[in-house]
């Protein structure tokens, strides 16, 4: 866990973690408005995810996974692999999101990929 992130919202870490390591997640991020003034009462939080290599997880699992994210926060949740990001055709958001993305949770079997 990255105990210096700052961010808007007080963040559940120990939930953050839990959540992880069911779902197989080496790495969890957060970019967006979470981590910028223009973050509002009605904003959501964008979460930037990696699954552990063996992790095969359908888009059904994805969609379990930002209504339990959203139990965590209490706010709407929007959620998207790291993978889809690096191979979006759109530079400008890829550059934008892994720029600016915060890591919240690694596992130490992410920091040798």
């Amino acid at each position: 866990m990255n105990p210096s992130l700052v961010t808007n919202i007080n963040l559940p870490l120990s939930q953050i973690r839990e959540f992880c390591q069911r779902w197989q997640i080496v790495e969890f991020a957060l970019f967006g408005s979470v981590l910028r003034d223009d973050f509002r009462p009605d904003s959501d939080i964008d979460c930037l995810v990696v699954f552990a290599p063996n992790s095969q997880n359908s888009l059904l699992d994805l969609v379990t996974m930002e209504w339990q994210l959203e139990d965590i926060f209490h706010r709407k949740v929007d959620l998207v692999t790291k993978q889809a990001v690096i191979d979006s055709p759109n530079w400008i958001r890829r550059k934008a999101i892994l720029n600016t993305a915060q890591v919240i949770y690694e596992t130490r079997s992410s920091l040798s990929a």
